[in-house]
């Protein structure tokens, strides 16, 4: 029996009972002392967690800190004997040799990076390697209306017969979701859920957990960003630097980001952006005009329609919009036409007409994108920091086709220190840093290539509030050198906390533009409402 007398609470055989005599959820999930070693790094040092039945249990900390880590020990990506430590499920000790294992007791995990096959149907993935039907013959039949059944759960209004790749991300969690339902799920556990989702989609995700957890399902959110934590949580665990630091309790505790965030980073941080000193904003670097693209696959779809737009040297633009208002399709046309078809309109760098057909004409006038997908587009994850931060600029570091490796070495080092980036040493393998980090190295790669004019597109997607702040500083520095950023994000204070101008994107349109001293966010989404078709 324990008793914990700040909560005036009695743990019975597993069963929590509040004195007075009112019965609380029993203790569904509980692990212990779990330690959890790589070559050289201890990712786990003695991890406890706590998960009632029934409740929104929420796992916090920065890029590094262990949370993916406990989950995959959790639900046997990381098997039995690879790690130190007990895992207690009903109050009966589990041994997950594999994922299969723990689905099995009804713990299913839906990672960041979602395991869909983007050619098969809705359908199809849902019971992909739980197929209906008998050992020789799938019952299609059943899988698609068993199909439609689970997708009505979630709110899901797509065929079942819908290609994964025609359905856009928000969607494509939903039916991350109804495939865990599909396996019987009692402890689901969300790494990062909202990472892709604009605020809307990401809110109606956030209402389906509240709405299960009626229904009696428990959930683990593994999420920084800290607004929905607060919104969705009961109970909150923060991790630093591989053990557990402590559990908030919504009924009792302070769970305001600031609070969130001083568990975090052991400290409280009175301003979330950092200040930028007073940098004269110079002539108009890069001018996009009448700007117009198509679909590459449905030449007939505008997906950028006659957009301008201005960024001025030493000063950060912002480009707000919903999923799918056509962001970065704008950016990477403008980036060499690495998008799209039919592309007309006219963009001028530093006041000259310029054509640039491909990325390298791009790069070769110091215009450079930094994409919002690093591990699938921005870096080569299995090639080391050393590799990555060169790799768009070769000639400054070869003659005659041979790499100088001493001068790459030192232009790595030099970039490792300026940006701060926390590694071993430049040989360490990208793919092995946190998000963080592997931001920073993306960003070195493009302040190699000399670039003058940065189009940055979610920037600060999938890392923590500490590294958030490191990447803002870095920002600041390059407008300080008279650099031009354009800014793409989903978090609208992200937008307002950076830049000085903000344009509004909807539906392929710029439908508003306002100043840093007047933006708002009530002001940015009533520009997008009153825009939309049908509005």
């Amino acid at each position: 029996m324990k008793y914990i007398l700040q909560h005036l609470i009695f743990h019975v055989n597993g069963t929590q009972i509040k004195l007075g005599g009112i019965q609380l959820a029993e203790l569904l999930l509980e692990m212990k002392n779990i330690t959890k070693r790589f070559p050289g790094v201890k990712a786990l040092d003695d991890v406890n967690l706590q998960v009632e039945e029934g409740e929104i249990h929420a796992l916090v900390g920065e890029n590094g800190a262990g949370k993916s880590t406990l989950m995959n020990v959790l639900s046997g990506v990381y098997p039995h004997g690879s790690y130190e430590g007990h895992i207690f499920y009903k109050g009966e000790e589990c041994i997950f040799n594999e994922i299969r294992d723990s689905e099995s007791k009804g713990i299913v995990i839906i990672h960041q990076e979602l395991a869909l096959v983007p050619y098969m149907s809705i359908g199809e993935n849902m019971f992909l390697g739980n197929e209906r039907g008998s050992t020789f013959k799938i019952d299609w039949e059943e899988t698609y209306r068993k199909a439609n059944t689970l997708m009505d759960t979630v709110g899901l209004h797509e065929s079942s017969r819908t290609l994964i790749k025609d359905i856009g991300v928000g969607k494509q969690q939903l039916v991350e979701i109804a495939k865990a339902l599909s396996k019987n799920v009692k402890l689901l556990i969300l790494d990062e859920p909202t990472a892709s989702l604009n605020e809307s989609d990401s809110r109606k995700l956030l209402d389906l957990l509240i709405q299960f957890k009626k229904e009696g399902l428990t959930s683990i959110i593994i999420s920084h960003k800290l607004n929905e934590i607060e919104y969705v949580a009961d109970k909150i665990t923060i991790i630093r630097d591989g053990s557990t630091i402590e559990t908030l309790d919504k009924t009792v505790d302070d769970i305001s980001e600031s609070r969130i965030i001083k568990g975090m980073v052991g400290r409280t941080m009175t301003d979330r952006f950092p200040k930028r000193e007073e940098v004269k904003i110079g002539e108009v670097n890069l001018e996009v005009k009448n700007w117009t693209v198509f679909h590459p696959l449905f030449g007939e779809r505008k997906v950028v329609d006659d957009v301008s737009l201005t960024v001025h040297k030493g000063e950060v633009v912002g480009i707000a919009g919903l999923m799918g208002a056509g962001r970065t399709e704008l950016a990477l046309s403008i980036f060499g036409k690495s998008y799209g078809v039919g592309i007309s309109g006219v963009l001028k760098i530093n006041g000259e007409e310029v054509r640039l057909n491909n990325a390298r004409q791009a790069i070769d006038k110091k215009l450079v994108y930094i994409t919002e997908d690093r591990k699938g587009d921005g870096l080569i994850l299995s090639n080391t920091i050393c590799d990555n931060t060169t790799l768009a600029k070769m000639d400054k570091v070869s003659s005659y086709g041979i790499i100088d490796t001493d001068l790459e070495n030192k232009v790595a080092v030099d970039f490792v220190t300026k940006l701060k980036t926390k590694c071993t040493d430049v040989y360490q393998i990208v793919g092995n840093l946190s998000g963080g980090n592997q931001q920073k190295v993306l960003i070195s790669k493009w302040m190699f290539a000399d670039a003058e004019i940065m189009i940055l597109d979610e920037p600060t997607r999938g890392i923590d509030v500490g590294a958030k702040y490191e990447i803002y500083c870095i920002i600041n520095q390059l407008i300080a050198e008279g650099k031009s950023i354009l800014f793409i994000s989903s978090e609208m204070p992200e937008l307002i906390g950076m830049c000085d101008r903000i344009y509004v994107m909807n539906e392929g349109r710029m439908v508003g533009e306002v100043a840093r001293k007047d933006a708002t966010q009530e002001y940015i989404m009533g520009r997008i409402l009153k825009s939309s078709k049908g509005a």
